[in-house]
């Protein structure tokens, strides 16, 4: 029902998302028959479904390199993210990742559910990165390497400052920016972007996701890892647990709001490094998770609701962005219309009111610039809707029909129905 619900109350998500199920279909039958390739393809699915649909708009050789990339970071992350490893044992598994790629032995169990199983059979991994051409081989042990060693760094370092902040993301997120680049231009594709665009375009996912992910990390098991750092938030609390508590609401979305406007400050830079972009594969690939961090930020600001579950776009909205993101135009399109649900809901009685609405006009002064507003297809916002919903429910039931017969015929002959 709350599918259903959805659809009526936004009818142009419609088609996108049946657009949508169907390219989530046809990917997963993409999958290589070489098994350590099956096997990297399948464990992408696993792990971040999205990535997976978006790895799509690019051309063979560089989405290998890419999906293994994602993998070996992703691996890397695993470690980093497991609390119940001791420090002693991690920092040395960290500074080490980048060589342990070569090696097609290595393994080491840590995680749950998919990524475990990642860690388990990260050989696998292993010999899908050794079957890269040597430049991409390159560009990824280079970000590994030093993404290790900054992982290290600040599992014995807190995130006190906005520099400090700053720096983490840059290990975690900006070079991955930095490697993308990398694996872009060795693909012959593109040009080699500069270091700091690069970075920005990592920054503001990153910064999105520490943000959104502020309940998740805070109640993490065995102990809480969190990244907002202490020189904002110290602000508008003594501890940082002290936002999950229904009594300090207003410090909190104080405290949140500071932090959505420290994440803007990377928009300019993220708009400048897919303006440059030439290949239309790689420009989806890049230009689709950035309008989701907008529209999530836009989502989370001045929201509770990040202190008390999961805030995310609708689903909805989530295809339209894969579906209808062909162009800078798009991109410059959804920033704007992002960038005014987000000033509308901008409290002038918030103590960094100001900064923000100033943030806000300069995106949006850099939008208007571009002169490109008026030739979009992607409108994150309409005023009427396009479908009558009498038309959607039955569409909508007819859909579902067929998709329950599609899966009651791929079911084996003697399991009942």
């Amino acid at each position: 029902m709350g599918s259903l619900r959805a659809i009526l109350s936004h009818p142009d998500d419609f088609y996108p998302l049946l657009k949508l199920k169907m390219a989530a279909r046809h990917a997963e039958k993409q999958i290589p028959p070489e098994p350590h390739w099956g096997f990297c393809y399948s464990m992408l699915h696993k792990v971040s479904r999205s990535f997976a649909l978006v790895i799509q708009q690019l051309t063979p050789e560089l989405r290998n390199a890419v999906c293994i990339f994602y993998l070996v970071l992703r691996a890397l992350d695993t470690v980093e993210d497991d609390t119940s490893i001791e420090t002693d044992i991690k920092v040395p598994i960290l500074n080490a990742f980048h060589r342990h790629i070569y090696n097609p032995d290595w393994h080491f169990s840590c995680g749950t559910k998919h990524y475990k199983v990642l860690m388990d059979e990260f050989h696998h991994v292993s010999t899908a990165f050794l079957e890269l051409a040597k430049g991409y081989q390159e560009a990824i042990e280079d970000i590994t390497k030093r993404m290790g060693a900054g992982m290290a760094k600040f599992i014995c370092k807190e995130v006190e400052t906005v520099d400090d902040y700053d720096e983490y993301c840059h290990y975690v997120a900006g070079l991955v920016g930095l490697g993308l680049s990398k694996l872009f231009h060795a693909s012959k594709l593109e040009d080699l972007a500069s270091d700091s665009l690069s970075n920005s375009m990592g920054l503001f996912l990153q910064k999105t996701n520490i943000i959104r992910d502020y309940l998740e990390d805070i109640n993490e098991i065995p102990k809480s890892r969190m990244f907002w750092p202490r020189e904002i938030w110290n602000k508008y609390a003594d501890k940082l647990e002290d936002f999950k508590y229904e009594k300090n609401s207003v410090k909190a979305v104080q405290c949140l709001n500071d932090l959505v406007t420290n994440a803007l400050n990377h928009v300019e830079d993220c708009l400048t490094y897919m303006s440059n972009l030439r290949d239309l594969s790689i420009f989806r690939f890049c230009a689709i998770p950035q309008i989701m961090a907008i529209g999530t930020l836009a989502l989370c600001y001045n929201n509770v609701e990040v202190f008390r579950g999961v805030v995310k776009l609708r689903r909805g909205l989530t295809a339209k962005i894969i579906d209808r993101t062909k162009t800078v135009a798009d991109v410059y399109g959804a920033f704007f219309d992002f960038s005014v649900m987000l000033k509308a809901k901008v409290n002038n009685n918030d103590p960094n009111a100001a900064k923000t609405l100033s943030r806000i006009e300069a995106i949006q002064k850099t939008c208007k610039e571009s002169g490109l507003l008026n030739k979009r297809n992607l409108y994150v916002v309409r005023s009427e809707p396009m479908y009558n919903p009498a038309v959607i429910v039955i569409l909508f039931s007819l859909i579902c029909i067929i998709l329950a017969y599609l899966s009651a015929r791929q079911l084996p002959a003697n399991q009942p129905i």
